[in-house]
């Protein structure tokens, strides 16, 4: 299903999850909730319906998840 706009508010979500804990859910949501619809942004493994030129590689390299976990465990509510 299309997934758009769907999922939780990330105003403060660096007051809520330490690095690590946005970095699993980047990596692969599926590991804390089989049934997410939150694509997995690093495991190239058992994925469906990956085109033939992406397959095996991750939707973002490591520095891009790096700094993206960097990004939201700024976002601290104050």
């Amino acid at each position: 299903p299309f997934q758009g706009t769907i999922g939780p508010p990330l105003a403060g979500v660096g007051t809520r999850l330490d690095a690590g804990q946005i970095r699993l859910r980047l990596v692969d949501a599926s590991l804390l909730n089989p049934q997410t619809v939150m694509p997995p942004y690093f495991r190239t493994e058992d994925l469906h319906d990956v085109a033939p030129a992406y397959r095996g590689k991750p939707a973002l390299s490591a520095q891009e998840i790096e700094d993206v976990v960097s990004y939201l465990a700024s976002l601290k509510t104050f």
